[in-house]
């Protein structure tokens, strides 16, 4: 397999090449403040194993791949991921009872309203 092919970097201006995730040569990354890569583990690392995968296949079809959130007031919107309706950062459990299908862009949606919540 050929190696990765270096980017421009992400500088205006820049002649500069780069691997790195960051988008920013040696020479400016330095103004990567903020675009380290996360640290978040596998998926089985943060719970997300083959049991998860069993439920998750569960749950799409009993909410027949249809989007189940609040925000799609009566449209009919096909899922494709499964959601906490109780977040587990706030005591939710990973019960068939505490999770929806919900689709991507509303799964996105809601995780940022949460997120904004959490840091008040």
């Amino acid at each position: 397999m050929p190696p990765k092919a270096k980017r421009p970097c992400r500088q205006p201006m820049c002649p500069g090449k780069t691997l790195d995730f960051s988008g920013f040569c040696d020479k400016h990354i330095h103004l990567a403040v903020g675009w380290s890569k996360p640290d978040r583990g596998t998926a089985e690392q943060r719970g997300y194993g083959w049991q998860w995968r069993k439920k998750r296949a569960v749950v799409l079809e009993r909410d027949r791949h249809m989007c189940q959130c609040e925000n799609c007031k009566g449209r009919r919107l096909p899922a494709s991921e499964v959601d906490h309706i109780t977040p587990k950062y706030m005591g939710g459990s990973d019960e068939l009872s505490n999770l929806m299908a919900i689709n991507s862009v509303c799964h996105q949606l809601k995780t940022q309203k949460e997120s904004a919540a959490a840091r008040r």
